[in-house]
């Protein structure tokens, strides 16, 4: 097949968005399709086959983004050789309704994956605003972007429900973000404790995400605090960039952690962030609002057990014992679920097994396939999904 992917942010801007799409641009590639890329233009990133790069301006309220100039939007698409099978959005902003235009004027059909819950976004970004209106200004321009599509794309159970209470009426289906096989590959835990410091013996927790507000970091942070006081030589690595950074580190700094909590930035997707979750005891994660949870997966195909709230879409990915411990959401609860693996260490290392056995679950491969299947439906006319309340998350693992 051809297929044209739109989205408002790829790499070099680092969130699950930018590594979905690649994950799966990437898994289709290798299966034999055809794939172009439209993405915002960032700075000077050097041309790739099949990826197209639109400028734009920066965002006042978030300058990692970049708004794709409309004018410019259009006219490369309408640029673009070839006829295709069918124009896949994954952002609600430009590359929407550019790609919604497009695929009118080309008679194609069109869907969208709805990656983000952005009803509990929008309050982050413009606190000005009553949160409640926000709340309810989301749901709508939700609901009437999806029911303009031909079908939708839900990355788990809880983000499906979320969109029919909208009032979303199309066809839903269920494909999660797969896992590339390079995110088994073998890594060196060792290797990353070495470069940065950390003690061989020292246990070492792990959150790996964008250092944003809506993480709920402040929890993790939280539950250091009291981690401390059974195991005082315990440390947390924060490996991510983000506009929450500096206020946590001053909150660090307030919880008397500043030995306790280590910032390392944002880590390059190959070797060193898989050193970097190699090297972890544990895997920690409190966000209420991710509509997946990949970091999640990504910590597992490296045999690091996950301890997490099961919030949105983490509901999907975590299944309690495999390869991972669901968590109260309770910071003193949750340190002491920890301090309990951290002390049993064959329990750790059936865990590790687990974790990686689960993760293949996940392949990249079968994702995309089962993408491809909607894309086969609606390039043939076909119903574009499965019933959408029948649908089933725990069939991709």
């Amino acid at each position: 097949m051809n297929i044209l992917l739109l989205s408002d942010v790829y790499f070099p801007r680092v969130n699950g968005v930018s590594t979905s799409i690649q994950t799966l641009r990437e898994a289709l590639l290798a299966a034999g399709h055809e794939v172009t890329l439209v993405v915002p233009r960032y700075g000077d990133e050097a041309d790739e086959p099949g990826i197209v790069r639109v400028p734009g301006r920066k965002l006042a309220f978030d300058p990692e983004d970049r708004l794709m100039h409309w004018r410019k939007l259009m006219k490369t698409l309408h640029g673009l050789p070839g006829r295709y099978d069918v124009v896949h959005i994954h952002t609600p902003f430009f590359a929407h309704y550019a790609g919604l235009r497009y695929a009118k004027r080309m008679g194609l059909p069109v869907m969208e994956t709805y990656h983000t819950l952005f009803e509990e976004y929008f309050y982050l970004y413009l606190p000005v605003l009553p949160r409640a209106w926000l709340k309810r200004l989301a749901r709508t321009i939700s609901s009437r972007q999806c029911n303009q599509l031909d079908a939708v794309v839900a990355p788990s159970e809880p983000m499906l429900k979320a969109l029919r209470g909208y009032g979303v009426h199309q066809p839903v289906e269920i494909i999660p973000t797969g896992m590339p096989q390079a995110i088994f590959a073998e890594a060196s835990g060792a290797g990353f404790r070495g470069r940065h410091g950390i003690a061989p013996q020292r246990p070492m927790l792990l959150f790996v995400g964008r250092v944003a507000y809506e993480k709920n970091i402040g929890f993790l942070l939280q539950m250091m605090a009291s981690l401390r006081q059974s195991q005082p030589e315990a440390c947390l690595v924060i490996a991510g960039e983000g506009p929450a950074e500096e206020a946590l580190r001053r909150e660090a700094e307030a919880l008397g952690l500043a030995e306790s909590v280590r910032f390392v930035g944002y880590l390059d997707r190959g070797r060193e962030l898989l050193d970097c979750y190699r090297a972890a005891n544990l895997f920690v994660f409190a966000s209420r609002t991710e509509t997946q949870g990949l970091v999640l997966l990504e910590a597992m195909a490296q045999g690091t057990p996950v301890v997490a709230l099961a919030e949105m879409g983490t509901k999907d990915v975590l299944k309690e014992g495999e390869g991972c411990r669901i968590a109260p959401d309770d910071p003193e609860a949750f340190a002491r679920l920890v301090a309990e693996l951290l002390v049993l260490p064959g329990e750790l290392a059936a865990l590790s097994v687990k974790a990686v056995n689960y993760a293949h679950g996940w392949r990249a491969d079968r994702m995309a396939a089962r993408m491809v299947e909607v894309y086969d439906r609606l390039a043939l006319g076909e119903p574009a999904a499965f019933p959408a309340d029948a649908a089933c998350a725990g069939d991709s693992a």
